[in-house]
């Protein structure tokens, strides 16, 4: 049987005795004296009057005093309710005198690419020049968040490396969309292949929403070996696997989708055409 926390815990049950030896009720018993009266009272000292006991007198108490409670500082942080992040919608298209400011509004973009091609050294200085809060979520280091157990694809594409990478394209996904519920626009980088389905453009709209607007980024192949080999660690490939990259990278041409060609472009040249193209694409969405 359970007691509530701080109450007096009855005596031990004894069988034969109505109550257990040492423990003594209120009323006198015989061989034992009645309740032994208290001192007189101090010189000065008002207690309670005759016939009435004082509160407490043969159980003490230690309860702490109660003090109401302090208002917060105006100063100290409160909760702060974010809004639940929800499929991202397409921008509003600009009006009929004008076109869209990329750099002043909310958006979400996919900087899509080959390795080597310059998509994360463009994705970050996009970021830190808008005039808006904006994100750079790249899908390679979400990948390798995973620290013990990671499935590098280079050492071959199999079950546990698109597992992995589903799982990477998802989590950006949700923080993307979390961003943008928040007042914060995403630009996302990642290889994404027109040839395959499961490394495909299908799974980043599902994730993100119908108002990701990707942008293809595709240099020559030269610039590609070139700063792949300034690469180290696993980011770092062979050259017929750049190569072979790509080359598959090239099914992009035709698509509609819009492509920059940044071989003789420096990063922030190519971050001010890829507002350009921004611009372009939120007048005129791509059909992806």
């Amino acid at each position: 049987m359970q007691h509530a926390v701080g109450a007096p815990l009855p005596p031990p049950h004894q069988p034969g005795q109505g109550s257990a030896a040492g423990w003594s009720p209120a009323g006198p018993q015989p061989g034992h004296p009645g309740p032994v009266p208290p001192p007189p009272s101090a010189p000065g000292f008002t207690g309670p009057p005759p016939g009435h006991a004082a509160p407490h007198s043969h159980v003490p108490h230690h309860t702490p005093p109660q003090h109401a409670p302090v208002p917060p500082k105006p100063d100290t942080t409160g909760h702060v309710q974010l809004p639940p992040g929800g499929p991202v919608a397409m921008p509003s298209a600009p009006p009929a005198t004008g076109q869209a400011d990329p750099t002043s509004i909310t958006l979400a973009v996919l900087l899509i690419g080959p390795a080597g091609a310059g998509k994360t050294s463009v994705a970050k200085y996009w970021a830190a020049h808008r005039r808006v809060p904006t994100a750079h979520i790249s899908l390679d280091d979400v990948r390798e968040w995973v620290r013990s157990g990671f499935a590098d694809p280079q050492s071959g594409w199999n079950d546990h490396s698109e597992a992995q990478y589903r799982l990477a394209r998802r989590t950006c996904g949700f923080a993307a969309r979390n961003f943008l519920a928040n007042g914060i626009s995403c630009i996302l980088d990642d290889a994404v292949f027109p040839d395959r389905p499961v490394v495909g453009l299908g799974g980043w709209k599902r994730h993100v929403g119908p108002g990701l607007l990707p942008v293809v980024l595709l240099p020559g192949l030269e610039i590609v070996l070139e700063r792949n080999a300034e690469r180290s660690g696993n980011r770092r490939l062979t050259d017929e696997e750049v190569a072979r990259i790509h080359g598959r990278m090239a099914g992009w041409y035709g698509s509609g989708l819009p492509i920059i060609d940044n071989s003789q472009l420096d990063v922030p040249t190519t971050a001010r055409v890829l507002d350009d193209v921004l611009a372009r694409s939120i007048a005129s969405p791509p059909q992806w």
